[in-house]
């Protein structure tokens, strides 16, 4: 009796559907676990969705990552 493997393909969208449902599992049981340690439920939303780079609210923007975007310095100006 021989078993033939099929390989399932996914889309892009698939991968970044599931990606997006983990990171908000993730996202859901860190708030619930701050919550539990007595920080309000908008402090933990807002420090895991700074950490995930989220925005909660009417919050514009999470802070900016430093290792990301365009360098504001030169190295000559650092030394």
């Amino acid at each position: 009796m021989a078993l033939r493997m099929v390989k399932k393909t996914a889309s892009i969208e698939e991968v970044l559907a599931a990606i997006e449902a983990a990171r908000d599992k993730v996202m859901a049981d860190e708030v619930k676990s701050l919550t539990k340690l007595g920080i309000p439920k908008a402090m933990a939303y807002q420090m895991i969705s700074s950490r995930f780079h989220q925005k909660v609210g009417n919050q514009e923007e999470a802070e900016p990552d430093p290792f990301e975007g365009t360098p504001t310095t030169s190295w000559e100006e650092i030394s």
